[in-house]
């Protein structure tokens, strides 16, 4: 079986939710977690998380996303029963302003601190999105590193520096793997613990070959759980087993909640 430690369930263009929802039972996959992204849409995965069983969510606010953020309302849906996690919080310098660049970027500072102050507040794992912000991302993380329960670098980008974390973080790998262009991260793959890994999707975004082009949805996690094994020289059941009783060691999701 296999937990889909990211997919945006909420997003619009999952309108035949009930269907993707299905498929992805259907293929395989045992739970999925609904990341935060955008505070407006927390009160959907809410619901889609409390309508459906071994469905979770987490509170959380993307960098691109901070011009709402309210840690007042992210507390709130934080302390729900199906919320799991905080995030995906983060930096992403990938588009920068123009002018005023540092004060951009001491805004997305602000705000992953203040989400990586509430999951030290309130004992839940911490969902990590980093693009172009390695050396930012580490040295607040680092920071924060001892007082944590956990956290999954979402995306992992492939990055040596951030194997510094493998002691406390799991790293989360989706599509990008079966990429032509994923020679990064199929090179740095062996390097990460088998304890440490996880899957996910990133749906709708980051389809795996041999559907890129296409929506992504949590059914297509067994394309990277198959680019998984073939690289590792494992079994397919290995990579399915491994990665769920880490997702499930991180998230605390053993059972339905």
């Amino acid at each position: 079986m296999i937990i889909d430690t990211h997919c945006h369930l909420d997003d619009a263009r999952f309108d035949d939710i009930s269907s993707v929802i299905k498929s992805a039972f259907d293929s395989g996959v045992q739970k999925i977690i609904i990341p935060g992204a955008d505070i407006n849409d927390l009160p959907k995965a809410l619901e889609i998380a409390n309508s459906n069983e071994n469905i979770y969510f987490a509170a959380g606010v993307h960098p691109y996303e901070i011009d709402g953020y309210d840690i007042d309302i992210l507390r709130k849906f934080a302390k729900e029963s199906k919320c799991i996690a905080i995030g995906e919080c983060g930096l992403d310098y990938f588009r920068l302003p123009a002018t005023d660049i540092d004060s951009y970027k001491a805004k997305q500072k602000e705000a992953f601190i203040s989400q990586i102050e509430l999951a030290v507040e309130l004992g839940l794992p911490l969902i990590v999105h980093i693009r172009d912000a390695n050396e930012d991302s580490l040295k607040i993380l680092k920071e924060y590193e001892s007082r944590l329960v956990g956290g999954v670098l979402h995306c992992f980008n492939a990055s040596p520096i951030l194997l510094e974390l493998s002691s406390k973080f799991y790293y989360g790998i989706g599509g990008v793997l079966t990429f032509k262009n994923g020679k990064k991260l199929v090179e740095i793959l062996p390097k990460i613990p088998l304890d440490r890994l996880v899957l996910e999707t990133d749906a709708p975004y980051l389809t795996p070959e041999p559907h890129r082009g296409k929506r992504n949805e949590p059914a297509f996690t067994t394309y990277v759980a198959d680019k998984m094994a073939d690289i590792l020289g494992l079994s397919r059941s290995d990579v399915e087993s491994i990665t769920t009783q880490n997702a499930n060691r991180l998230f605390g999701i053993q059972g339905e909640r």
